[in-house]
This record gives C-alpha cells, sequence and structure tokens, in this order.
C-alpha cells in the first residue's frame, strides 16, 4: 500500500465535530478533507498555516518534517490535529509529539488508497493535537 492514504470519514467527521477545521494541510484533490488544503505543488512544508489545521502526512520517511511543521506551527498560533502512526520509539515521536496532546486509537484505521483499494497498516495509528502555547484543551 501506498505511503499517502486517505483519512477514513468517519474519524475526521467525528474530530472536525469537534476542531471545527479550516486547513488540510497534506493532501491531494482525491483525498483533501477541507475545502481549503495544501497540495505537493503548493508544498505544506514551504507554507505558513493558519487557524484549525488537520494533518494526515505520508507515512514514509517524511513523515518527520511534517511533524516539526505541524510542531513549528503550534508555537506560532495554529492547533494542528494528526493522524500519524504510533511509533513512539522514533527521534520525531520523542522530539515533538512527547509534548503534544495524544489519542489513542483501538484497533487499526482502515484507510482507502487513490485507486479505491481499502486496507490498514500493520501498526497501530495515533491521533497527536499540538496546540498554541498556553492553549488548553477542549472540553467534551
Amino acid at each position: 500500500m501506498s505511503s499517502e492514504w486517505e483519512t477514513p470519514q468517519n474519524l475526521f467527521d467525528e474530530l472536525d465535530r469537534e476542531f471545527g477545521f479550516d486547513l488540510d494541510v497534506c493532501a491531494k484533490p482525491w483525498n483533501a478533507k477541507c475545502k481549503r488544503y495544501l497540495d505537493p505543488k503548493i508544498n505544506g512544508l514551504k507554507q505558513a498555516w493558519s487557524g484549525t489545521c488537520w494533518m494526515n502526512p505520508p507515512f514514509g520517511r517524511e513523515i518527520k518534517l511534517w511533524i516539526r511543521k505541524a510542531y513549528e506551527e503550534s508555537q506560532k498560533g495554529s492547533t494542528v490535529v494528526c493522524l500519524i502512526p504510533s511509533r513512539t520509539e522514533t527521534d520525531w515521536f520523542h522530539d515533538y509529539c512527547i509534548k503534544a496532546e495524544k489519542r489513542y486509537i483501538r484497533g487499526r484505521v482502515w484507510f482507502r488508497s487513490e485507486d479505491g483499494k481499502r486496507g490498514r497498516p500493520r501498526f497501530a495509528s495515533l491521533i497527536v493535537i499540538f496546540r498554541p502555547p498556553n492553549k488548553k484543551p477542549h472540553k467534551n
């Protein structure tokens, strides 16, 4: 399966009800979850992010760049909610995700690829929320 997967709609919808996303920072036209999105041509790694952002980055080696960017943009005032692999042993996890709110997902997430095939990775996924300094979590 590709390292670029579409976020399951039900998972996104649940988080969108809570956060009200403004921008999908790492998308392609076929898998964008927000009206406003940054695709590879625009290169979200080189753009300023604003508002409340959704991020489902490619799960390959470049994920560390996306995680660092999400953390940095949160320090500038954006809230960034990320769907990532639960790779707690990695440097990027310890450098950035340790500082964030984490929500563990029971079971493994089923994703859909661009050609419509469904699959799930051999690892667990995790929701990581990078909030601006001094911003408290929502109360449900």
